[in-house]
């Protein structure tokens, strides 16, 4: 009789889980799919961040190399216009 009573409960008990198994696995999906598109944005929005932070760093970078050459150009200019000068007292003088 102990061994029919056990067939029982282990029927009633795999005929439970064959329902509370998809229903868990359900409650589970949907329970978990708002998190998982959380994290999945978090990380988006940390790496859209180190993104723009690498391009704020190679803009200042342009920008200093912008300015470098600006005063480079300068120089040159000073540089033409101080030889144009010496040019022309040597052809005054002469």
């Amino acid at each position: 009789m102990v061994s029919g009573e056990l067939i029982g409960m282990v029927a009633v008990i795999m005929g439970c889980l064959m329902l509370l198994i998809p229903i868990a696995g359900l409650t589970a999906r949907f329970a978990l799919k708002p998190i998982v598109e959380a994290v999945v944005r978090l990380r988006q929005t940390q790496g859209a961040a180190e993104h723009l932070a690498l391009i704020e760093q190679r803009m200042a970078l342009m920008e200093q190399q912008q300015a470098n050459t600006e005063s480079d150009v300068g120089r040159l200019l000073e540089v033409q216009e101080f030889q144009e000068k010496l040019l022309t007292n040597q052809e005054e003088g002469s």
